[in-house]
C-alpha cells in the first residue's frame, strides 16, 4: 500500500511501504515546507529607508486556531477577543538599526528579553531589515494576553503584533505577506516553519497557505450574514508545539490522504458558503493528525465526545493543543457546550479549564494607538 512521508519539514518525498516497484498511478509527491519562504512582490526589501511616522505605536494580534482539523499546517482562521498587544517606541538610548525588549507582562514572565530568541523581537527585526532600517533603534514592550503552548497562537500573536507595530511605525511600507515572512522567521526559530497561525493572525479571518515557494497566502471570506461561534476551552495543560509535532507519524496511508484531502477542501467549501453544520462535520474528520494528539492530552477525546454530544457541529483540537474548540451557530448553545467540555475535562482528564465563546476576527493585527 502506498504511504505518504511526512519524515522531513525541509525537503519534497517520495515514499512507498513497498518491496516492489510502485506503478506511477500510485506516485503521490509531498512537498513539506522549506526552511525559506519567498513572496513573489515588489518592494520585498525598501530601496530608501523610511523614515519614523510616529515616535510610538501600540498593537494588537488575535489568537488563531490552525490546522481546524483536516488543514495540517495550511489552513487557520483568528477568533476575536483574545490576543497579545505590543508597544514600540523609537528609543535614542538603543543602538541604530537595533531593537530591545524593555518590558514583558501579562500571562507569562518565562520569556527571553533577548530579541534574538524571542519571537516578537525576532519578527520586529525581520521587518525592519526588510524596511532596511539602520539609523534607529526601538524599544518593544511585550504584553501576553495568550499562555504559552495552549494551542491558541501564543508565538503567533506576538510576533504579528511586533511585525504590524513596526510596520505601521514607519508608515505601511509593507503588505501582509511580506509581514507573514518576518513572522515566519520568528515562527521557524520558536515552534516550526508553518503559516497557518501567522498569516490569520496578520489578516485575520479564514486563511489558506497554497504554498511556500512562493509565499500563496488565499483568504476565505466567511459571509457577513451568518453566524459562527468558536467555543474555546482551555486546560491547565502545556503542549508544547515541537513535543505534539514530533508525536505525528512519519508514514500515512493513501488513503487517509485522500480522506484528508477531501475533507479540508470540504470545510474551504463550507467556509465559503457560511455552512457551519458542514464546517463543523469537516473540522470534527481529522484522520492524520488529531489521531496522534489527542491521547498526550488528558481527556481530550471525551471532550470531543461531550462537545458533539450537547449539540456542536463540531469538535478538534485547536493547533497543537490542548484547547479545544468547537464550532456552533449561537452564543447561547455555545455556553452550553462549554460547560460539557469542562466537566469532561475534569472528570476524565482530571484536568481544570476554562471556556470561552468568541467569534471569528476578521481584521487581524491591527494599530490601536499611535503618537
Amino acid at each position: 500500500m502506498a504511504t505518504l512521508c511526512f519524515q522531513s519539514p525541509s525537503k519534497p518525498i517520495y515514499n512507498f511501504n513497498s518491496k516492489t516497484k510502485p506503478s506511477k498511478s500510485l506516485i503521490t509527491k509531498v512537498s513539506i515546507f522549506k526552511p525559506r519562504a519567498s513572496v513573489q512582490s515588489q518592494g520585498l526589501f525598501i530601496a530608501t529607508e523610511p523614515e519614523p511616522v510616529f515616535t510610538s505605536v501600540k498593537t494588537f494580534a488575535p489568537a488563531t486556531v490552525a490546522n481546524l482539523g483536516p488543514g495540517f499546517d495550511f489552513l487557520g482562521c483568528a477568533v476575536d477577543g483574545l490576543g497579545d498587544h505590543v508597544t514600540l517606541h523609537v528609543d535614542p538610548s538603543v543602538r541604530s538599526g537595533d531593537i530591545s525588549i524593555s518590558e514583558i507582562t501579562g500571562t507569562t514572565t518565562k520569556l527571553s528579553f533577548d530579541p534574538h530568541r524571542n519571537c516578537a523581537g525576532i519578527a520586529a527585526m525581520a521587518t525592519m531589515k526588510m524596511l532596511g532600517i539602520k539609523s534607529v533603534g526601538l524599544s518593544l514592550a511585550l504584553h501576553k494576553g495568550l499562555p504559552l503552548g495552549s494551542g491558541l497562537g501564543s508565538s503567533a500573536a506576538s510576533a504579528a503584533a511586533a511585525a504590524v507595530a513596526v510596520n505601521e511605525l514607519f508608515g505601511r511600507k509593507l503588505g501582509n505577506d511580506e509581514l507573514v515572512l518576518a513572522g515566519l522567521e520568528s515562527e521557524a526559530k520558536v515552534s516550526g516553519f508553518h503559516a497557518d497561525n501567522i498569516a490569520p493572525a496578520i489578516m485575520g479571518g479564514f486563511v489558506l497557505i497554497r504554498s511556500y515557494e512562493p509565499l500563496d497566502l488565499k483568504p476565505l471570506r466567511f459571509p457577513l450574514e451568518k453566524d459562527l461561534f468558536f467555543v474555546l476551552v482551555s486546560p491547565e495543560f502545556e503542549a508544547p508545539t515541537k513535543k505534539m509535532r514530533a508525536a505525528l507519524a512519519k508514514e500515512i496511508p493513501m488513503a487517509d490522504h485522500v480522506w484528508n484531502s477531501s475533507q479540508a477542501a470540504a470545510l474551504v467549501a463550507a467556509v465559503l458558503e457560511g455552512d457551519v453544520a458542514s464546517l463543523g462535520k469537516a473540522l470534527s474528520s481529522d484522520k492524520v493528525v488529531e489521531p496522534k494528539r489527542a491521547p498526550l492530552i488528558p481527556g481530550m477525546e471525551a471532550v470531543k465526545k461531550a462537545a458533539l454530544e450537547a449539540g456542536a457541529f463540531g469538535c478538534t483540537i485547536s493547533g497543537a493543543g490542548p484547547t479545544a474548540v468547537a464550532v456552533i451557530d449561537t452564543v447561547e448553545k455555545g455556553y452550553e457546550i462549554g460547560e460539557k467540555m469542562v466537566e469532561a475535562f475534569s472528570r476524565f482528564g482530571n484536568l481544570k479549564s476554562v471556556a470561552s465563546v468568541k467569534r471569528l476576527d476578521k481584521i487581524g493585527a491591527r494599530l490601536i494607538k499611535s503618537m
